[in-house]
């Protein structure tokens, strides 16, 4: 994604804005438009990675990163599906049991849910509490939002 092209755009408005009152302030105008560039991509990127964790708390599975390949972002959608799947983490031995007690249309719907994705109730309950805690930060309260991803140059 080039963001580059909306920099510069905003560059053009600035200066063009500035050009209506007259030569000295059209040139103090193209003199701002270059000046605030690196501030213009930083706010850019920032409304990138608010939308990559606006859209991450809209779906069931997975989340969308903001990438950095140079100075050209990406947002990356990443399926935690197949994750969740894998081996246990070092240390869970799985053998943790609770009693859950669950309205019956509730149940019903998490096992609709499971079946829809192909994997077991539990593996999909464990996944859904996984999920809900990585968002939380794992402490159960709130930390504020996270910025995962890389960067390449």
């Amino acid at each position: 994604m080039d963001i580059t092209r909306y920099v510069t755009a905003l560059q053009n408005d600035l200066a063009a804005a500035a050009a209506v009152g007259g030569d000295a302030t059209a040139e103090a105008g193209l003199r701002l438009a270059e000046a605030v560039e690196p501030a213009l991509t930083l706010r850019l990127l920032d409304l990138l990675t608010e939308a990559a964790v606006g859209l991450s708390g809209t779906l069931r599975v997975g989340h969308v990163e903001l990438r950095l390949a140079g100075r050209e972002p990406e947002l990356v959608f990443v399926d935690e599906s197949s994750a969740a799947e894998g081996a246990p983490a070092p240390g869970d031995d799985l053998s943790a049991r609770i009693s859950l007690r669950l309205p019956e249309t509730l149940k019903t719907s998490v096992e609709a849910a499971a079946a829809q994705e192909g994997v077991s109730t539990n593996a999909w309950i464990v996944r859904a509490l996984s999920h809900a805690l990585d968002r939380r930060g794992g402490s159960g309260t709130r930390t504020g939002n996270r910025l995962q991803g890389f960067a390449q140059s």
